[in-house]
């Protein structure tokens, strides 16, 4: 068997991680007849279909299974040992990179980040996919994503992490709620609470008060953060939720931020990425501003012992 060009390494694994012709097409920036081409060479290469269409998606084959872990790996290896004889300069850079957030990530952090890659490298390109925590290592170890942020910890031999800002959890509801009044365990359990999926990556408060085996009553639950100031606002419901973004929640005075009235300890944002894709300088450069753009940022954990 002849060794497959590099090109088609690379349309063999972005078909695999895509699962879209379309979608690798575009990432390749070719067309599609291109990219079905390239997969019929494949298939004769090694005698497989490799990729069944369904109406879903395409899905692989056994034999496509076994081959990903071992071209992914060597193709990541074959990049980082070319781009590292070559001289970085962001300012030339044309890549693509992919972030995986949460949706009070992208709330957070997106613009900031935007900001700062563009004003060294214009352009550059950045796409940001939503994270599923229970997926993340998985994308990091086979190079699906570039780096993840998120305050959920990221295990894994070859997986590097660094942390980059300081959270707190909070209760938000609207002022009518409690009078001002201090919320107390009394209070905080007779209250009707909007709950956020754990898939969102924050679950810390939810496995504390089952620790404590607080109950509460539960009468909405949604999958994502930014949904609730619009719940919140016309309705009797209080959410736990990060302080940084309960403030820009509660910054035009329509909700109230009150403390906990549990323990709960701070957690750390953290920047995950895979640790041999640090050899490859567009890597490091990606990864370095993405710490400077979340340190621009005003991220002090403030007192919040009052309600506000």
């Amino acid at each position: 068997m002849s060794l497959p060009d590099l090109n088609l390494i690379r349309v063999f694994v972005l078909l695999y991680e895509t699962s879209s012709v379309t979608q690798a097409a575009a990432r390749l920036h070719v067309t599609q007849p291109s990219v079905s081409y390239a997969l019929s060479r494949l298939r004769e290469l090694f005698d497989d279909r490799l990729f069944i269409r369904t109406h879903q998606a395409m899905e692989p084959t056994m034999t496509a299974r076994q081959l990903y872990p071992t071209l992914k790996a060597a193709l990541q290896q074959l990049e980082n040992t070319i781009e590292s004889r070559q001289h970085f300069t962001p300012a030339a850079c044309r890549l693509r990179f992919r972030l995986a957030l949460t949706d009070l990530g992208e709330a957070s952090f997106l613009s900031t980040i935007l900001q700062h890659l563009h004003a060294q490298a214009p352009e550059v390109e950045l796409e940001v996919i939503p994270l599923q925590i229970d997926r993340a290592d998985e994308w990091l170890i086979n190079g699906q994503v570039n780096a993840i942020i998120c305050s959920r910890p990221i295990k894994g031999s070859s997986i590097e992490r660094r942390v980059i800002a300081k959270d707190r959890y909070v209760c938000l509801g609207r002022p009518s709620l409690f009078q001002d009044a201090p919320l107390d365990l009394a209070a905080f359990t007779r209250c009707r609470h909007v709950v956020v999926a754990s898939a969102s990556g924050h679950s810390l408060a939810e496995e504390k008060l089952q620790e404590l085996g607080i109950e509460r009553k539960v009468a909405l639950e949604v999958p994502h953060f930014l949904i609730l100031p619009k719940i919140l606002r016309q309705n009797d419901l209080l959410g736990i939720i990060p302080v940084h973004i309960a403030r820009q929640f509660a910054a035009d005075g329509s909700l109230c931020i009150h403390p906990l009235p549990f323990e709960v300890p701070d957690f750390d944002i953290s920047l995950y990425w895979r640790a041999q894709a640090f050899h490859s300088p567009a890597q490091r450069w990606f990864c370095s501003t993405l710490s400077e753009a979340i340190a621009s940022l005003d991220l002090t954990l403030a007192d919040d012992a009052e309600p506000r």
